[in-house]
């Protein structure tokens, strides 16, 4: 863990990355679903307490790796193979889209690291990261597309696309702002955070949960478009 950080602020983030994880759980309804990413939250909790992830000095950074693309690559297995689809099709949109306010405190968590000085102002909505609107904008597009029994399947899906791309900036510019020679920019003030344990889970964990919500809207979406044209 990093010294200067105080406790109250790795418990928050650890409480966060359960909370994720049980929220996308209950979407799911699928216990299997529950044991194959805790086992992994448990995996990147070791790693990044083990402090491989501090290791910059190779070309790229290890928590890509080791962290960041088996997720990518199990996202694409659920969108691309039998058994991922028929999983896709069972899992409760409506809450997955709630999911999404939880970006709202990641936010506040990576601002006050900022403060702290082991998050680049990148990462923050000091810089050019505008996730709090994911977040923000999440309850109301929820509320107006299945509370009030409205059908808005394009409403949803550009949302969707507005808010992933959003996310995408942040991941790219988290990325060049590691520390290690891959890095092109924040080089006055780095990513050092996402090395350390607890704030490595956000790339490993927290983040491929919220790219796993969109992913399972366009899905959806996709199915109920398809399902349309062909009435």
């Amino acid at each position: 863990m990093l010294a200067q950080v105080p406790l109250i602020i790795s418990i928050l983030f650890i409480s966060i990355t359960i909370v994720s994880i049980v929220w996308v759980y209950r979407a799911t309804g699928s216990k299997t679903f529950l044991l194959i990413v805790s086992i992994w939250a448990i995996i990147q909790s070791i790693l990044g307490l083990s402090g491989i992830y501090q290791n910059t000095d190779l070309p790229v950074p290890l928590i890509m790796p080791l962290g960041i693309m088996p997720t990518l690559i199990a996202i694409l297995a659920c969108l691309t193979t039998s058994k991922g689809k028929k999983f896709l099709k069972l899992i409760n949109l409506q809450t997955l889209i709630y999911f999404h306010s939880i970006r709202i405190i990641v936010e506040i968590l990576l601002a006050l690291l900022y403060q702290i000085g082991v998050m680049s102002i990148y990462i923050t909505y000091h810089g050019t990261n505008f996730d709090l609107l994911s977040g923000l904008t999440a309850p109301i597009i929820a509320y107006f597309v299945f509370n009030q029994n409205l059908k808005h399947p394009k409403l949803l899906f550009w949302w969707n696309a507005l808010a992933l791309l959003l996310l995408l900036n942040v991941v790219i510019t988290a990325i060049f702002a590691i520390p290690s020679p891959f890095q092109k920019l924040a080089f006055e003030q780095p990513n050092i955070a996402i090395l350390y344990f607890p704030f490595n889970l956000l790339p490993t964990v927290i983040v491929p949960l919220v790219m796993f919500a969109h992913a399972v809207a366009f899905f959806q979406l996709q199915g109920t478009k398809n399902m349309v044209q062909n009435n």
